[in-house]
């Protein structure tokens, strides 16, 4: 399939090569699943956009813009995913941000991912690879992904469906492409993400439903402890988990729970 694109409001594939975004990673971006014409957690991912303008000081289009152009590009598919990406804008060579900013904005549509996996789960490795500590970016979804380009590099077999990233003082983070939740000792816990990782707003909808989950640190070790793991994404929804390594666990009673309330927000899901 054709991606569907617009930079800028106009229908086009192409940015400046003195854009930032290019030259530094000087951006931000949310990839938005869109089912029927509607985005169920569009509140969530423009929440996170702002905070995100506001901590970088990059000036961000009007929410209602990128909604217009949001079901312009995904017009006509039954799922799609739309990533939104904001950059600074052109600017002089060297670090220094622009006195004015011009942002650039990027609205682009993709096919939506098979969900299969939802029902029988994922399988895990841990990653070689260890975040670094940066908490004037923690939580945010910047443009600069290097890490976990080079985490998801090591491995190719197709039956490893993700990777668990821990940084650098072995803290479980999250994993390459979503969050993580664990029920320990009767208790919901998903790692404290002040010093590193992405704040996913699957993982906020799943914090605002369930009050009591805690917000912590959490060591590899009790992790692999747990009743039961599941991961959030804004994509691919609540994924049980499987294995980490040759660690078996079974899809839980809470990651079921929390799929139908993902089901009853309007995204599609298959149960075993």
């Amino acid at each position: 399939m054709t991606v569907r694109m617009l930079v800028d409001g106009r229908p086009g594939d192409t940015v400046s090569a003195q854009d930032r975004g290019l030259s530094y990673g000087d951006g931000l971006f949310e990839t938005v699943s869109v089912i029927g014409g509607r985005a169920p957690l569009w509140s969530r991912h423009m929440a996170r956009l702002a905070e995100g303008g506001r901590r970088l000081a990059i000036p961000l289009p009007d929410a209602e813009v990128l909604a217009s152009e949001v079901l312009a590009v995904a017009a006509g598919m039954a799922a799609a995913v739309v990533r939104i990406t904001v950059t600074r804008g052109v600017g002089p060579r060297g670090y220094a941000p622009p006195v004015a900013s011009m942002p650039t904005r990027i609205v682009a549509a993709f096919p939506a991912p098979d969900l299969h996996l939802a029902s029988e789960g994922v399988r895990l490795r841990v990653c070689d690879l260890r975040l670094a500590e940066q908490p004037a970016l923690a939580g945010l979804k910047h443009l600069n992904r290097l890490e976990q380009v080079l985490a998801r590099a090591e491995w190719a077999d197709p039956s490893i469906h993700d990777g668990l990233l821990l940084d650098v003082a072995g803290r479980v983070t999250c994993t390459t492409m979503a969050n993580v939740f664990a029920v320990i000792d009767g208790a919901l816990v998903t790692p404290l993400l002040a010093r590193c990782g992405v704040a996913g707003v699957a993982r906020a909808e799943v914090l605002a439903t369930i009050r009591t989950a805690q917000v912590r640190d959490l060591v590899l070790d009790e992790l692999l402890r747990a009743d039961e793991l599941f991961l959030t994404s804004s994509v691919r929804g609540i994924l049980p988990v499987q294995a980490v390594g040759d660690k078996v666990f079974a899809p839980g009673p809470v990651a079921r729970a929390m799929q139908r309330h993902w089901r009853g927000l309007g995204f599609p899901l298959e149960l075993a």
